[in-house]
């Protein structure tokens, strides 16, 4: 039997995307898509999915809250969280809320079909970045600083080149809100203030980059 999807996230281009990317799988059918929380609980009782595909952060009620209210009312539907940002509170916040899964937007597409089937399943996926931090949270260590994604140190490079984030978006065929996202979080895990200290950090640390 197929595994049916519900995608979860307020930018239509990522939704079209995953659309797109998924359908073409054998054995997943994408039963909707929704830009909001509410919306997919709306939605959940007609289209009767297996998984659902999660943003972590959206206006209104966010991830979180979703896999919250999904996990009380339709405990059926394994909730992955499918995020760029790869922050403690996200994390562990979605694993506390009942979510059998989390991955960054920069995983490949095999890891994205397999996470969806093993969720579906009754298993647990974590990406790699974040596995790690959450053994060490079990065990009672001191977390290590969250490394930069792959997507990461590509948007870094280009900013240290100078490039807007407009022209970031066109050459890495995502949208300028995500590059936003991106430039966010590399800021917090660098622990810098601006995207003149970004620029600065790649110039003068090349071979971290």
């Amino acid at each position: 039997m197929s595994v049916r999807v519900l995608l979860v996230d307020d930018q239509i281009l990522m939704r079209s995307g995953l659309r797109k990317l998924l359908e073409i799988e054998d054995g997943i059918e994408i039963v909707a898509d929704v830009g909001s929380g509410p919306d997919a609980l709306s939605v959940v009782p007609a289209c009767r999915p297996d998984v659902a595909l999660v943003d972590a952060r959206m206006p209104g009620m966010d991830g979180i809250e979703l896999i919250t209210l999904l996990t009380a009312q339709f405990p059926s539907v394994a909730s992955i969280v499918l995020t760029t940002f790869d922050e403690d509170e996200y994390l562990f916040g979605a694993l506390k809320a009942g979510a059998r899964g989390f991955l960054l937007k920069d995983a490949s597409p095999e890891e994205l079909v397999a996470a969806i089937r093993r969720a579906a399943g009754g298993g647990t996926v974590l990406s790699d970045q974040v596995a790690g931090r959450v053994v060490a949270q079990l065990r009672g260590e001191t977390p290590v600083q969250p490394a930069l994604s792959s997507r990461e140190v590509e948007v870094a490079r280009l900013v240290g080149a100078g490039a807007s984030n407009r022209e970031i978006a066109s050459q890495l065929f995502i949208t300028e809100g995500t590059v936003k996202n991106h430039v966010s979080s590399t800021l917090r895990k660098l622990g810098l203030r601006d995207r003149t200290q970004l620029a600065l950090h790649v110039t003068s640390s090349p071979g971290a980059f």
